[in-house]
């Protein structure tokens, strides 16, 4: 399944939006499941949204669904890429699916 790019005029618009589509499971609580396991997870869609003003107002919002059908979020502020943290590994799998859209 192709990664969908939504653009929505707020985070809290694009969290109303993916809870609607079935995506519960707060996945920022559970970080350690995927940093421990990425491969066990598919990005389903991803929001950017930039600070007009400030950088530091950047955040990604990920639709992330696992394999064993749980669906959730992931919301990384710009500060949270960091090595071993869960928005770098799902930055990777994003990177990974554009080259290999027959992942998971």
């Amino acid at each position: 399944m192709g990664k969908q790019m939504y653009h929505y005029a707020t985070v809290s618009k694009a969290l109303n939006e993916l809870k609607e589509k079935g995506f519960t499971v707060d996945f920022n609580i559970q970080e350690s499941k995927i940093i421990n396991n990425p491969n066990d997870f598919e990005i389903v869609h991803i929001y950017r949204y930039e600070g007009e003003t400030d950088p530091g107002d950047e955040a990604t919002v990920f639709g992330i669904k696992s394999i064993t059908g749980e669906k959730g979020v992931y919301v990384a502020g710009l500060s949270a890429f960091a090595d071993k943290s869960a928005a770098m590994v799902l930055n990777d799998l994003a990177i990974k699916g554009k080259n290999n859209p027959n992942q998971i």
